[in-house]
């Protein structure tokens, strides 16, 4: 009997990546299959966290001229958003799924704490971050890692809209080939684009795993869980 490689993970998904197919905001069908994969996680024994980004409807650094903290605050504002739409359809899946807030909103989220967390992950909840790390000029992978680090994932799932690292950006090098693990050394030394250059630091000084894979298959979140190599591998 197979056993998931991975008791505790954390999830990144990308918030354009939630708009799948350019329906709208955010396509509900493709949130309702993910929810169904993580549903086979859950049922595995794993315990899942879940961090959204907010590029399908607003990133800080689309405020052109304005202010850089107040178009972070709207980026903040619109993960909310997304992580309020996956807990109503994880919730419909079955998953007993809760947000929490980096930034206090009473009448929408759980504050987030470290305690509470690791609590909720304990009873077999669903743990969904909104807002980042309630501050502005940090991006959504490194809230992700330091999350991870809080509630001490196992490794952080990175679900993209590409399916791993490579040697450079494929969609302008037709010779670009993908990685099937890096160290984060390696990444910093080439100047990849795999996560942001204080993620990547994070995650080398504090030893945490990494995986990189496209969310296009969901299912390829289940086998990352499981111990399939998908994508690509970061670690130090």
């Amino acid at each position: 009997m197979t056993t998931p490689k991975y008791k505790r993970i954390l999830l990144k998904l990308s918030g354009e990546a939630l708009s799948a197919g350019g329906q709208g905001i955010l396509n509900f069908d493709f949130i309702d299959t993910i929810a169904k994969v993580l549903v086979r996680c859950r049922n595995e024994g794993v315990e899942i966290g879940v961090i959204v980004g907010a590029g399908n409807i607003w990133r800080g650094r689309q405020g052109g001229e304005m202010d850089r903290t107040q178009a972070d605050h709207m980026g903040m504002l619109a993960t909310a958003i997304n992580a309020l739409a996956l807990q109503d359809r994880f919730n419909a899946a079955g998953l007993d799924a809760v947000v929490m807030s980096a930034v206090e909103m009473p009448a929408f989220a759980d504050a987030f704490t470290v305690r509470d967390a690791k609590r909720a992950l304990e009873k077999g909840k669903t743990v969904i971050f909104a807002c980042g790390l309630g501050q502005p000029f940090f991006s959504t992978d490194t809230a992700a890692v330091l999350r991870a680090a809080e509630i001490e994932a196992d490794a952080v799932l990175m679900a993209k809209n590409i399916d791993g690292i490579y040697t450079a950006d494929p969609h302008k090098d037709p010779t670009a080939t993908r990685y099937r693990e890096i160290t984060y050394k390696e990444v910093l030394d080439k100047e990849l684009k795999a996560l942001d250059l204080s993620a990547t630091t994070f995650c080398m000084d504090n030893g945490i795993c990494c995986y990189a894979f496209a969310l296009s298959d969901p299912d390829n979140i289940y086998r990352v869980v499981m111990g399939d190599h998908v994508g690509t591998e970061l670690h130090r």
